[in-house]
Parts: structure tokens; C-alpha cells; sequence
């Protein structure tokens, strides 16, 4: 067990930190946000009227994206749902909504391309892995996003030696902010949860960890740590390198 030190506050008897992956590790605004016009065209190319609302539903305004918004912080499934119900409220029956923006989102997948040049991680990703890892603590991935995806950025970012845990959304149906999906991510740890500190930039991750009864929950926002709303973490930084072992 080591003491980690985030934003001035210490925590102690850690064994391991597990962080969120979008806007934590991976900067993706960029991507996200071209993923969500794209699934909100294709949609609209069937469905006329429902683009525009539906980016709004997604959290993007001309050309920002909302860093709390559903297409950042909510599941595949979760924004699956909300699009299949901006179509459904144009009269189509339920299932056929459902297909269809299914099918939108896979068609999206295939054009958007994400990789270290459009998804890439944060600077200083790999090395602040490496020496948290070399201190002595178990570190993982949990994401809101699919396991699958939390693979494909590991593997492009090259960040595998360092971590133990590469889990997102799976079949079972648990997401953010459940604290199931963070007592079954300390599980494949084998670590219980008062030995972990959750590190991610939403309210879902500080949520989850806390209701979870994680060691600690430190909110990140890249560059600007005051950004971070006090009453909801235990503590903020506003780089990865921030975080130290004592």
C-alpha cells in the first residue's frame, strides 16, 4: 500500500487507481464530436427534422461538445436509446427505431475513424502510467464506453504494460454511474474498494466511486483544475503528472 497525493490531498493505504478513459486518458472531444454529427446525418438522411435536435440531445453546439453531455459521458447504449426515442416520437414503431438507429451508429463506426492521430492520449499518459506503475500501485481503465473500445485505445496508445484492467460496458447492462460497475471492476482486481482511488473528469466517475466506498475520487479537468466542482471530489488536478506517490 502506498500514499497518493492529488491537488494537495493525500490519501493513503492505496493499492490501486483506476481511471476513466474519455476526457481522463484519451482526449476525444474532437472525435466524439464528429462521431455524433455523423450518427445524427445519417439518422436525419432517413428521418428529416431529427438531426438537429438529436446533436443537441448529444450535448453538441456548433462546434463544442459537452464535456458532461450524453455523447461524452453516457454509454453506446444509453445513446443508442436516445436516438431511437427522437425517432420514435416521429410515429415509428418502437423496434424499427431501435433498428434503425442501430444501424445508424454502426454505419458511423465505420466512416470515423478513431486512432492515436484523431483520439489521441492526453500528453504524459504513458510516463505517468509507467511511474505509478513502477511505485507499486495496480492501475485500470473503466470507461463508459464498450470493453472493446477500451482495448483499441490501449492498444494504439501502447499504454498495456502498466495496466491491469481494461473494462468498459459489457452485456451484463451495468454503466455509469451503477456502483456495481465499480465494485465489479475492483473485483477483477481482486482489491476491495477502499483500497482504490477513482481519477476521472465527470460526475458519473465521482459518483460511482464514492457510492461504491472507493478510498477517494479526484476529478481531473486537463489544464484547468479550478474547472473541477469542489463539493463533488475529494480532490482536483489538472494533468495526470499531477498525481504523486509519497
Amino acid at each position: 500500500m502506498v500514499t497518493v497525493c492529488c491537488g494537495g490531498v493525500e490519501f493513503t493505504g492505496i493499492e490501486a487507481i483506476i481511471f476513466d478513459k474519455d476526457g481522463t486518458l484519451e482526449d476525444s472531444p474532437a472525435y466524439l464530436r464528429a462521431l455524433a454529427l455523423k450518427r445524427s446525418r445519417l439518422i436525419d438522411a432517413q428521418i428529416p427534422g431529427v438531426g438537429e435536435p438529436l446533436l443537441m440531445a448529444f450535448g453538441v453546439q456548433g462546434g463544442d461538445i459537452d464535456r458532461q453531455g450524453l455523447m461524452v459521458v453516457g454509454s453506446r447504449v444509453e445513446n443508442e436509446i436516445a436516438a431511437a426515442a427522437y425517432i420514435a416520437e416521429t410515429g415509428r414503431p418502437w423496434p424499427e427505431a431501435r433498428q434503425l438507429a442501430q444501424r445508424a451508429f454502426e454505419d458511423a463506426d465505420r466512416t470515423v475513424t478513431r486512432d492515436r492521430t484523431t483520439s489521441p492520449p492526453f500528453p504524459g499518459v504513458a510516463e505517468t502510467l509507467e511511474r505509478l506503475h513502477s511505485a507499486g500501485l495496480t492501475l485500470g481503465v473503466l470507461s463508459a464506453g464498450t470493453t472493446p473500445e477500451v482495448e483499441e485505445f490501449v492498444t494504439y496508445s501502447e499504454l498495456r504494460p502498466w495496466l491491469a484492467l481494461e473494462l468498459g460496458h459489457e452485456p451484463d447492462g451495468l454503466a455509469k454511474p451503477d456502483p456495481a460497475l465499480y465494485r465489479k471492476a475492483c473485483d477483477r482486481l481482486a482489491l476491495p474498494p477502499e483500497q482504490t482511488l477513482m481519477v476521472g473528469d465527470s460526475e458519473f466517475d465521482w459518483a460511482m466511486a464514492r457510492a461504491a466506498g472507493a478510498a477517494g475520487v479526484v476529478g481531473i479537468c486537463w489544464g484547468n483544475a479550478g474547472r473541477v466542482p469542489a463539493g463533488k471530489v475529494d480532490g482536483a488536478i489538472g494533468a495526470l503528472a499531477e498525481i504523486t506517490v509519497a
